[in-house]
């Protein structure tokens, strides 16, 4: 097991992932093809992969599922890359399974919003304090949607909170993700943690966050290594091409509707050969015709 600081470093550099989660064509969970899905994709080089998050769809997981999926996770990628799981939820529920995530090895948890109600600061500072202090493994706070956290209430963490070792931002609002990380300085590892982050990166590096979460690396991993790689040395020219050529194109085909995130996602995984099934409700799968749109990009980028 890492240590919670020793995770903070691992997160500090490279790229992350979120494996989608395999489900049958009843939509149920399947492990072996979870199984062999991250097999397929641990040598490609991400440096973490989080398993039952967003692109996950840990919020159509029932407690059994999320499990399963953590449990192979772990047992799948031990020794080869750590694991983050995802929880969230109200404060006892997000506890059960940032627990849970804890009892079955994996290294720590990306904790994602409450959803739907909001809170004042102090309420986010007492939910998220609670679920710290709950494990001992390392916490990655997931600053979006109604999870909004100031500076100040990062500091109140920072302090209380050990643990809490990372921060994604999934807002994209730069006046606040540049008082953050003035504030903070080397409190948190950051990560970048807009959907479709490439679009993002060169931004967000700028920022002083370097690191970001790659969904298409579920399907076009060379790629999105590649990309990262440009990023990080600051090769313009391929970042702006891949933007140019694939990104937005690919962000035209993903805004027709509302979940396309995560169903571009697993539609590009059955394009190139390695499908995990359908969505689950309320997500809805991509078109045929939506489909053939993303084959032509995807083969436009040559041998993965």
């Amino acid at each position: 097991m890492f240590t919670p600081q020793d995770l903070k470093q691992i997160l500090s550099s490279g790229l992350l992932s979120f494996p989608i989660t395999d489900f049958d064509a009843d939509g149920n969970f399947v492990s072996r093809p979870y199984a062999d899905r991250l097999e397929w994709l641990a040598p490609y080089g991400a440096t973490a992969l989080f398993v039952a998050g967003g692109t996950g769809e840990f919020f159509s997981l029932t407690p059994e599922d999320y499990t399963k999926v953590v449990k192979v996770a772990v047992e799948t990628c031990r020794g080869k890359v750590p694991i983050l799981a995802g929880a969230g939820g109200p404060t006892r529920t997000a506890i059960a399974y940032a627990q849970e995530a804890e009892k079955l090895g994996a290294h720590g948890v990306l904790l994602m919003p409450h959803y739907l109600t909001e809170a004042s600061q102090d309420g986010l500072v007492a939910h998220i304090e609670a679920v710290c202090k709950s494990v001992k493994f390392g916490v990655v706070v997931y600053n979006r949607n109604v999870c909004r956290l100031d500076a100040d209430s990062l500091l109140k963490l920072a302090d209380r909170c050990p643990n809490l070792i990372g921060f994604k931002d999934g807002i994209g609002e730069i006046e606040l993700m540049v008082t953050i990380r003035r504030k903070l300085g080397d409190r948190f590892t950051y990560l970048g943690g807009l959907p479709t982050a490439e679009v993002y990166a060169s931004a967000y590096k700028a920022l002083g966050v370097p690191v970001y979460s790659s969904a298409v690396f579920n399907f076009i991993p060379k790629t999105a290594i590649d990309f990262y790689e440009a990023v990080r040395t600051d090769d313009f020219a391929t970042t702006n091409r891949l933007i140019d050529d694939f990104f937005l194109p690919y962000l035209a085909i993903r805004n027709r509707k509302q979940g396309y995130a995560v169903s571009i996602v697993k539609a590009g995984a059955t394009l190139v050969g390695h499908t995990a099934g359908p969505v689950r409700t309320p997500l809805t799968d991509m078109t045929p015709q939506e489909c053939e749109r993303l084959d032509v990009l995807i083969k436009s980028l040559g041998p993965q």
